[in-house]
């Protein structure tokens, strides 16, 4: 990940699941080739389903336990999570 002042924030974990226009699941409690991390902090979920005329987009972030969640939610967890919709969703519409 890269913050909007260049920032690199390396996060290396392992795809769980990956289903074409459906779902993406993702952990950094996995390493590639399925190793365990020394520090896991989440697990992500994200689902795409239809929904009337658009789509449905729910991301949902599985903590180890209530001080990871509550650090998460102090770095801007869900400001960021927010502002990534909001620039998917302005590239979408110039499709």
């Amino acid at each position: 990940m890269r913050s909007p002042e260049g920032q690199e924030h390396p996060n290396i974990g392992c795809y769980l699941e990956v289903v074409k226009h459906e779902k993406l699941v993702w952990t950094d409690a996995l390493l590639p080739g399925y190793r365990p991390s020394q520090n896991p902090f989440f697990t992500a979920v994200i689902t795409l389903e239809p929904h009337g005329a658009g789509t449905k987009y729910t991301a949902i972030a599985i903590h180890k336990d209530e001080a990871t969640r509550k650090q998460h939610a102090e770095m801007g967890f869900h400001q960021g999570w927010g502002t990534a919709l909001d620039q998917l969703v302005a590239v979408v519409k110039k499709m």
